[in-house]
């Protein structure tokens, strides 16, 4: 059986699961045109995630995905914290914002305990896909009992094989091209890979149907990867700039305006490709200090950006985009698979 009858869709294009800028509507309107709709969940409460799951299932009747993140969780070390609070102190009360005393985890990992997999259980979407490693043998094993199909995303050849290894059902193969946070299961470690490399790479040492991700703009673009032999692909930078994504005015406006990228882990901890802007130009310095795991660092981040953004400055944004943002269109989710399609059947 071919993945698409597998999943149930008719094109091999994934909306990528966008935690913070994918929505219930914009998930549907990906999946009533024949692709494949996803929710990133990663970031939300398991209550705001069963309303994200059943306010989708009520727009459309078609599958979907929705991602957790699978990051290992980790103690804080007070004197990084500290460390990483006083470089940014000045700043804060130069925005008249009060300075954090501490970090806080505010992001839960699936491996955390079974709250998200009961969730998952209970709404049965179509497909359950994770970001930064691979869920524990017993969810992987209720999931599978439930007829939920698994995705997890690989950076380098030996995270696939890992993930293959554990009964998954499909690889995302995420390039060094890709916007938002690297998938690497190792946040201190990334082979850096280009999309186009890494999908010929597991094609070639692993069985499993691989969907290329990082880096792809349009249906010439698509076409490529899937002579490459990717299965399908997924688009994430793409879709952010559609009036049912959830991304705010000014990350709308940096898309179109400011064409360069670079990866930091200054913004929350684990490196993440995102538009060019303050985190980049003035924190990412040789003396910058060891940044605190994820997601405390993202706490700062976030203060930071709230605080800057009420003085009128958008530029501590986590502005995620990819390598080739510059090729954004401004097009609705609809049209745009409908361009897709047409682009990659373009003889």
């Amino acid at each position: 059986m071919s993945l698409l009858d597998t999943l149930g869709i008719q094109h091999p294009i994934f909306l990528a699961p966008m935690a913070g800028v994918s929505t219930p509507e914009l998930a549907a309107q990906v999946s009533n045109q024949g692709a494949f709709g996803s929710l990133g969940l990663g970031a939300s409460t398991v209550d705001a995630a069963r309303k994200q799951i059943l306010h989708t299932q009520e727009l459309t009747d078609k599958p979907f995905q929705v991602n957790f993140f699978c990051h290992e969780s980790r103690d804080l070390n007070s004197e990084i914290s500290q460390n990483w609070i006083a470089l940014f102190a000045d700043k804060f009360k130069e925005l008249d914002a009060e300075v954090p005393t501490s970090l806080n985890r505010i992001y839960p990992s699936f491996k955390d305990n079974d709250d998200f997999l009961n969730l998952v259980l209970e709404t049965k979407p179509k497909a359950v896909s994770f970001h930064f490693g691979i869920p524990h043998v017993h969810q992987i094993k209720a999931l599978k009992n439930a007829g939920i199909i698994t995705l997890v995303s690989a950076t380098n050849l030996a995270e696939a094989k890992a993930i293959e290894a554990a009964g998954i059902d499909i690889i995302i193969a995420q390039g060094i091209e890709a916007g938002g946070h690297r998938g690497i299961f190792n946040e201190i470690f990334d082979a850096a890979i280009r999309t186009e490399d890494l999908v010929q790479l597991i094609k070639q040492n692993c069985t499993l149907p691989v969907i290329a991700a990082g880096g792809i703009m349009n249906g010439h673009q698509a076409k490529q990867f899937l002579n490459f032999g990717a299965d399908a692909v997924q688009l994430g930078t793409a879709f952010v700039q559609c009036k049912t994504s959830s991304a705010n005015d000014a990350y709308r406006k940096a898309l179109f305006d400011q064409p360069l990228t670079q990866i930091t882990a200054s913004i929350s901890g684990r490196p993440a490709r995102g538009l060019i802007n303050h985190w980049h130009k003035e924190v990412d310095t040789p003396t910058r200090p060891q940044v605190p795991p994820y997601p405390y660092t993202y706490d700062l981040g976030k203060q930071l950006h709230a605080a800057a953004s009420q003085q009128g400055d958008s530029g501590y944004g986590a502005f995620w985009a990819g390598a080739n943002v510059a090729q954004i269109r401004e097009l609705e989710a609809t049209d745009l698979i409908n361009q897709l399609v047409l682009e990659i059947n373009v003889d």
